[in-house]
């Protein structure tokens, strides 16, 4: 299946987080907040506005998952982060922690499947029996910079820029495309690796009739293929995070 998400369509819900029991915001894009029911199976994304100062500890995920920060600033571990940093890791790989600075910090973070990828936190016992074998890749781009309105507007011709240097033999990927107006691109195919989203992160995205605004993302199953995206009247810079095929 082929899930699409407007970015404008979302409102942000004050919640209390399970790992900090801090209030913080937060929206749904894809699959509930709760992964570990059965509602969860299959495509899980949201977004999460952390709190001032605000700390998440060290912890892992059953599912692999891409973490786009997109707003604030702060630190995973010793990395400071910032807009806009693409985060992959592997299932079962630990980070953290992630701090806040004194604005907040936002992030999308991005599975191919929700259930079962509730956090396992390292300072709570009984973690190192939920671990499982894993690549335990964390990989932290540079910041990309984006296009500012009449740059990305009047590009004529089209990049695609990786984020990462190095090149992953299951299919691993994360690249920034970026598209003048009207200007058109295939997309990576799913079905080469385990999975695609795309993310809007300026000007929009033509797709079946509609305008997909700034932070829409669209995530497409393995079984899917390629398809033409065409960049809106103000251009496109959209994120293509290709996910590693299982047991590669």
């Amino acid at each position: 299946m082929i899930y699409t998400k407007n970015g404008s369509a979302t409102t942000r819900q004050a919640v209390s987080s399970r790992g900090t029991g801090m209030t913080h915001w937060s929206a749904e894009y894809f699959g509930p907040r709760d992964t570990t029911t059965a509602a969860a199976r299959g495509v899980h994304a949201l977004v999460t506005d952390m709190a001032p100062d605000e700390t998440i500890l060290p912890h892992f995920h059953g599912t692999a998952q891409f973490q786009i920060f997109t707003g604030g600033c702060g630190k995973m571990a010793r990395h400071d982060v910032q807009p806009l940093v693409v985060q992959f890791k592997d299932h079962h790989t630990a980070y953290g922690p992630v701090v806040a600075g004194a604005q907040g910090l936002t992030f999308f973070a991005m599975r191919m499947e929700g259930y079962g990828s509730a956090p396992v936190y390292l300072n709570k016992p009984g973690y190192r029996e939920q671990l499982q074998p894993s690549r335990r890749r964390n990989l932290l781009s540079a910041p990309l910079v984006l296009s500012t309105a009449p740059v990305l507007q009047h590009r004529s011709v089209m990049s695609c820029e990786p984020a990462y240097a190095e090149t992953y033999d299951d299919g691993l990927s994360a690249q920034l495309l970026r598209l003048g107006a009207g200007m058109t691109a295939m997309t990576p195919d799913p079905r080469s690796a385990g999975g695609l989203y795309l993310f809007v992160v300026n000007g929009s995205l033509d797709y079946n009739g509609a305008s997909l605004p700034l932070w829409s993302m669209m995530a497409l199953e393995p079984a899917e293929a390629a398809f033409e995206i065409r960049a809106g009247d103000q251009g496109l810079e959209v994120l293509l995070l290709q996910f590693p095929r299982e047991n590669a």
